[in-house]
């Protein structure tokens, strides 16, 4: 059954010369019995039997041609005082398909609806005026005109549920795109933040390990002990560095975070201790201070603050000269959480750090404002009078 129907979506005009042929033939059948008076009559009525077999089989692929054709045979009839015959129910058949048809222009399906009305009245009043009396006349031309209302209120009913549809089918297709854009949008956004996530892991590790395995070059005759603890303070670094790669690329790859032993959490605040520890070890004095009473936070606002403080201090030990020191503040207010860092090394090779010119990446400063960006702070970087760099920013909880 399902073959069938969709072989006959497939082919109808196909379908449509079936029944023209059927149509036809009754129609010729019905010429050759005794209702017509003479042999004349007959003649003249297959001409119009064999047009209507032309509109029905070809409906659907010339529409608007198709119903001039009816109405030409109509009038043809009514010239000719042709009786109705069983193919003319091809005049029924073409009124639904003009009504139906989404290519047919509304001025013509309401035209021929207007045609198919009057063929009622003018059919009574040419063929039966004398036989019936003005009631009957009235009555019949009433029912003779409901089948042709009928079939146009059909047509024209199945046109506007396919036009429903379409526009159904049209707006989920533009939804489509547009969640495909929308994706490929946050996917684009996702890769900026892991672009800026591996900067700043491997420009943290990095440096702290090149500045290790200096220390341990040097000290690894004179002091073996010490140069053993660089060494495994690189060991660890590097592991760590690893795992944040790892991690991060998996998410590249599939889109999702990687649930396995080499998972590494996203760092927050409370981990910003660990951070200063780590840069202490790697030859920068560093003070950390913390104001106000500590608190979770939102993850987007604390990942923001151990990122800017990372890669404030990676500045520092990169461009700050060999004796700089520096300083962390954290300050939580009840609706947000204020960073300070300050140092006091040569404030002016910070100017290329400025425009991504120093750290070969093209992040930095950029880097930290778009961060802010996204948790709705406000950053304020630069030079310190008498020399050094700060950097202050301020987080809010909510993003405004």
């Amino acid at each position: 059954m399902q073959r069938l129907y969709d072989f006959l979506r497939r082919h109808p005009t196909g379908v449509d010369s079936f029944w023209a042929v059927l149509l036809v033939g009754f129609g010729l059948l019905q010429v050759a019995e005794d209702s017509f008076s003479s042999t004349a009559a007959r003649l003249i009525a297959v001409p119009s039997v064999l047009a209507m077999g032309v509109v029905v089989a070809l409906r659907r692929t010339w529409t608007q041609a198709m119903f001039w054709l009816a109405v030409g045979v109509g009038v043809y009839k009514l010239v000719t005082h042709t009786e109705l015959i069983n193919s003319d129910l091809a005049m029924l058949i073409i009124l639904y398909t003009v009504a139906a048809s989404a290519e047919i222009p509304r001025w013509l399906s309401r035209t021929a609806l207007a045609i198919g009305l009057a063929a009622a009245p003018v059919y009574v009043l040419a063929f039966r005026a004398n036989q019936l009396d003005t009631s009957e006349n009235i009555l019949s031309s009433l029912f003779a005109i409901v089948p042709f209302a009928l079939a146009w209120v059909l047509g024209d009913s199945l046109r506007t549920r396919r036009a429903y549809y379409a526009q159904l089918v049209e707006r989920n297709q533009r939804l489509e795109k547009e969640r495909e854009a929308q994706a490929k949008v946050a996917v684009a956004a996702e890769r900026a933040r892991i672009a800026r996530e591996l900067h700043d892991v491997v420009a943290h590790n990095v440096s702290v390990m090149v500045v290790q395995a200096d220390g341990a070059a040097y000290v690894m005759d004179v002091a073996p002990e010490q140069a053993k603890e660089a060494l495994q303070t690189i060991s660890g670094t590097g592991r760590q560095a690893l795992a944040e790669m790892r991690r991060l690329l998996g998410v590249l790859r599939t889109g999702e975070p990687q649930e396995s032993e080499d998972y590494v959490p996203q760092p927050d605040v409370e981990q910003i201790e660990v951070l200063v520890e780590q840069v202490r070890a790697a030859g920068l004095t560093v003070d950390f201070e913390v104001e106000g009473a500590p608190r979770r936070l939102p993850t987007g606002v604390e990942l923001t603050a151990y990122r800017i403080v990372q890669e404030a201090l990676t500045n520092t030990r990169k461009h700050g000269g060999p004796d700089a020191k520096a300083s962390v503040r954290l300050v939580y207010f009840d609706d947000g959480l204020g960073l300070l860092v300050e140092d006091d090394g040569r404030g002016a090779a910070h100017e290329l750090y400025e425009d991504g010119g120093a750290d070969g990446a093209g992040h930095g400063l950029i880097g930290m404002r778009e961060r802010i960006g996204m948790v709705g702070g406000t950053l304020d970087a630069g030079p310190r009078p008498g020399g050094g760099f700060r950097i202050s920013a301020l987080l809010p909880l909510k993003k405004k």
